[in-house]
């Protein structure tokens, strides 16, 4: 068996409103796990943001890997369990995946750290991003799913909290992937979701 190198991930900064302007792009930040997706031939791994094999106990992510069409990749995720209206429920995740309905566990994947034996991670986010959707192009989106930008992110913004998502994360266009805390990448949590889950956040947010 080969030996997945663990990358430390990217993490970003908690703010009270996002950038603006042309020079970042916006994502919706799921509630969920920070996984890392490893694949080196048949060979796939599914680390935590700590480095800690899930591979087993999420063994449909990783066989779901082994579908992605290329030798050797490194995807940077974040993995959840959603309700049967596609809301992320972050408790369900400490359920066995065996015991959660078919199609309710999956990764939504953001960036791209390595491809075919290069290593990506010195390249803008926007050239990541096109590898990496051209990669997922050629995916059927069922337990790995490409992550979608947005230009806007007040609109983004308020649609999440509509929805009663976590929040959103805003990204440099032009950045490096830097290991550890960026002020690169951007984070703001929306207000309902903060109220929901008080405790919680209490506990996690320093994460």
């Amino acid at each position: 068996m080969p030996r997945f190198c663990f990358i430390e991930p990217c993490q970003p900064v908690l703010r009270d409103r996002p950038p603006k302007g042309a020079d970042w792009i916006h994502e919706v930040k799921f509630d969920g796990y920070r996984v890392q997706l490893h694949k080196q031939g048949e060979a796939t791994a599914v680390l935590s943001r700590n480095g800690f094999d899930f591979t087993n106990r999420y063994s449909t992510i990783a066989r779901a890997l082994t579908n992605v069409p290329s030798k050797s990749v490194i995807l940077d995720g974040e993995l959840i369990a959603s309700s049967v209206e596609g809301i992320p429920e972050f408790y369900a995740l400490h359920l066995r995946s065996k015991r959660l309905p078919p199609g309710r566990l999956c990764v939504w994947v953001f960036d791209v750290l390595e491809l075919n034996g290069a290593d990506l991670r010195s390249e803008p986010l926007v050239k990541r991003r096109r590898h990496l959707e051209g990669l997922m192009r050629k995916v059927e989106p069922s337990a790995i799913r490409l992550s979608e930008t947005f230009d806007d992110p007040e609109r983004l913004l308020i649609a999440c909290e509509e929805r009663g998502l976590e929040g959103i994360v805003s990204k440099r266009r032009a950045a490096p992937y830097v290991s550890g805390k960026t002020h690169s990448w951007i984070k703001v949590k929306c207000k309902a979701w903060r109220a929901a889950n008080r405790e919680r956040y209490k506990l996690f947010e320093a994460n």
